[in-house]
């Protein structure tokens, strides 16, 4: 019979196939499978077989050690954590080295950084090789201060910049291409949920704390994709990381004003951008006066907090106008009616400007029977070629709300082009789908160039 390893109830390993010298381990016989601590979790095809990508922070409460790993994935499994909750997991096989010893095991890949470990060794692995003596720890002995130092703080390590994205859905298009825009580029790149960053407000030393008690304090940049139910909070933290001199590619002041559709209107309006005839009103007496304002039906009612098409209504006759304008009055709703260009017959355009340049723009048309020509609504997405004076509204109106990343939205009247929204967290499927340009790249060189000038 083989000899069994005897441990402690915490050891040091190692995964030379994956390329950890040194990570710490919780030993737990209660857990049925071993868990790894990973981020930034991609598959990818390999030899006609299902491979994963994954970065891993092997030193807890240090996120600036990054190694990143590749391995097949051989399974999907649900798995309960011992807070309850239910999760689907990759699964990978990989050798663990235990001391002097060598075993294959079954891992599954998780976000760890809430727990007190990166790794956990579950009983599958234990099975006729270990044996646990739980009083003890380290029983295989441990790195030195200076084995890790020599692993895991290398200058290599500091070639790229911490770029940290701000937003609530790791899994969302956008979200997924800028961390991956910002990997291509040699960045090391961080998904910060917005609902787990918490701040200490302190005139000598400010904070932000993410789930754990990690402190996120060493970002050079953070890139705000604020979802407009989290605006109030995702600002708050935006301008916490700025108090910490860390650059933020739109400012919380910047989409602060862009998501107030009355003050962004009267500000870029102040900057000489035309846009469509607009009333506004709160829970108005004078309907009559209001519709005759924008020059009679149809007309466009808005709310003011409306995004992506929704709180839109087209009325096409006074009648139509009067009923939903008293049916916004009766929310007490702050209401916005805008004239109705008919000539653009369910089209406008999105010109996407970063820093100060459009880098892509594209034509949205709305569904048959719809008005609006947003994507989310149904309307599709196609190249478009844009005049010198569009590009110039769009870029006007980037520097008016001070947005450096900004979805300008355009509508081409007889008047001659209008100004209609300005988004300052504007997607990505639609716009690098029908133009096939890289514009997460352009987001984050937006930021390089920030530390060149620098």
């Amino acid at each position: 019979m083989q000899d069994k390893t005897l441990i402690g109830s915490e050891e040091w390993c190692a995964f030379p196939q994956l390329g950890i010298p040194a990570i710490k381990a919780r030993i737990d016989s209660g857990a049925k499978t071993s868990a790894l601590h990973a981020i930034n979790i991609k598959t990818f095809q390999k030899n006609n077989q299902d491979w994963l990508r994954f970065d891993i922070n092997p030193i807890q409460n240090n996120s600036k050690s990054i190694i990143h790993c590749e391995a097949q994935l051989i399974d999907q499994r649900i798995v309960k954590s011992s807070s309850g909750t239910r999760e689907k997991r990759y699964v990978i096989r990989t050798e663990v080295k235990l001391g002097e010893h060598n075993y294959p095991v079954e891992v599954t890949l998780t976000n760890r950084d809430s727990m007190g470990y990166r790794m956990l060794l579950g009983r599958e692995a234990m099975v006729g090789r270990l044996i646990v003596d739980p009083e003890r720890r380290f029983v295989l002995g441990q790195p030195s201060s200076e084995n890790l130092k020599e692993y895991y703080y290398k200058e290599t390590n500091k070639k790229g910049l911490k770029i940290g994205l701000l937003a609530s859905n790791p899994e969302l298009y956008s979200n997924r291409r800028i961390i991956e825009a910002g990997e291509m580029r040699g960045h090391e790149m961080h998904f910060l949920n917005l609902k787990y960053c918490y701040m200490k407000l302190s005139a000598s030393n400010p904070e932000i704390h993410y789930r754990g008690g990690l402190v996120l304090n060493d970002f050079d940049a953070v890139i705000p994709r604020i979802r407009p139910s989290m605006t109030y909070y995702g600002c708050a933290l935006t301008r916490q990381f700025e108090a910490l001199k860390v650059f933020v590619l739109n400012s919380a002041s910047a989409i602060t004003q862009s998501r107030d559709k009355l003050f962004s209107l009267q500000l870029l309006l102040n900057n000489g951008v035309d846009i469509p005839t607009t009333g506004f009103a709160n829970s108005p007496l004078d309907t009559d006066d209001l519709i005759k304002m924008v020059g009679g039906s149809p007309l466009i009612v808005k709310l003011l907090e409306g995004t992506q098409g929704k709180g839109v209504v087209l009325a096409e006759t006074k009648k139509a106008a009067e009923s939903v304008i008293n049916a916004f009055k009766s929310l007490n709703a702050n209401i916005l009616v805008q004239e109705f260009i008919k000539e653009a017959n369910g089209k406008d355009l999105r010109l996407f400007v970063v820093d100060g340049k459009v880098v892509a723009a594209m034509q949205r048309e709305a569904a048959p029977g719809e008005f609006r020509a947003n994507i989310h609504m149904g309307g599709t997405a196609s190249i478009v070629k844009v005049t010198p004076e569009e590009k110039k509204i769009a870029i006007r109106a980037a520097k008016a709300m001070n947005l450096r990343v900004a979805g300008v939205d355009i509508i081409r009247s007889s008047k001659g082009p209008l100004l209609l929204e300005v988004n300052s967290s504007p997607g990505l499927e639609g716009i690098e789908g029908a133009t096939q340009k890289d514009i997460a790249g352009e987001m984050i060189k937006a930021i390089e160039k920030n530390f060149k000038s620098h």
